[in-house]
């Protein structure tokens, strides 16, 4: 497999990080996950959005632009001979001195690689069950709106749900409420209104979120952000999960019990697959 590393086309087994290396270090650095299909990578521009965003809020200088970047992604699909994988992107501070301080930072890391993608069809993936995490997510923490590499609370909840034969962890917030799962947005389908816990519960700004917060108004139903206790989401129409790697996943199960079903989520689902198709053909 060949990968991006710091400006060069190499063998993923070759990049070795350097051991002052911040993200490898402290966590100091970004991820995007982005589903690619057809050799093109889905929402490119929204990806990239949110990480010049991160980027600029941790005062990391991205060494490349946009449209640098997006050729280069193309050209590393290409080179993998991979139509549909998952690209990853990875930036990190770069090297530095010992402690907390970015003063004397080198260049920042970056890197792309590309994994298998996940099987998806307009029917798939199969509903998910999900289990109450124990940790909670502080909703004042400024950097729940980032996709930063230290993401300790969100791998520590899905093992905590994996433990017991979950496939995803519920995060709730300080007082209570749905703010996300460990690796997706939720949402929940009450009165043909698709509602979504707002970013200020601790949710982090999802671009396949945005796109199901889109379709809904499109397909004129209601949309809106809206606060609810995490013991609800026993008492609405149905559940969904929305991911860049998997789209729409369907949520069958909270803590052992049975939820309902909505046909609005196999309508998104399809939808979002149709859109993925068409925008990279």
């Amino acid at each position: 497999m060949i990968a991006f590393f710091n400006g060069e086309f190499v063998s993923a087994d070759d990049p070795h990080i350097n051991l002052a290396d911040r993200g490898f270090c402290l966590g100091d650095g970004l991820f995007e996950t982005i589903r690619c299909c057809n050799g093109k990578p889905f929402r490119w521009d929204r990806h990239w959005q949110r990480l010049t965003g991160s980027a600029a809020f941790l005062k990391i200088n991205l060494p490349f632009g946009e449209s640098d970047s997006r050729k280069l992604a193309e050209g590393l699909l290409a080179r993998n001979k991979q139509s549909d994988v998952i690209l990853k992107i990875n930036l990190s501070r770069g090297a530095g001195q010992r402690g907390y301080s970015i003063r004397g930072t080198g260049e920042a890391t970056f890197a792309m690689t590309v994994h298998p993608a996940p099987p998806i069809t307009e029917t798939d993936p199969l509903p998910w069950r999900l289990r109450t995490a124990s940790y909670r997510l502080q909703s004042t923490d400024p950097l729940r709106r980032h996709k930063t590499t230290n993401r300790l609370i969100n791998i520590l909840a899905r093992a905590e749900a994996e433990e017991v034969g979950a496939d995803e962890a519920l995060l709730l917030n300080e007082r209570g409420e749905v703010a996300e799962a460990a690796s997706a947005n939720v949402f929940w389908i009450r009165d043909n209104c698709i509602c979504t816990p707002s970013l200020s519960a601790g949710a982090l700004p999802g671009i396949t979120r945005a796109y199901a917060r889109e379709w809904a108004t499109e397909a004129g139903f209601e949309s809106r952000e809206e606060t609810l206790a995490g013991e609800n989401l026993h008492g609405v129409d149905g559940v969904f999960l929305t991911q860049s790697s998997l789209g729409i996943i369907e949520v069958a199960e909270l803590d052992g019990r049975p939820l309902s079903s909505s046909k609005q989520t196999t309508q998104i689902r399809r939808s979002w697959w149709n859109t993925v198709q068409r925008e990279t053909a």
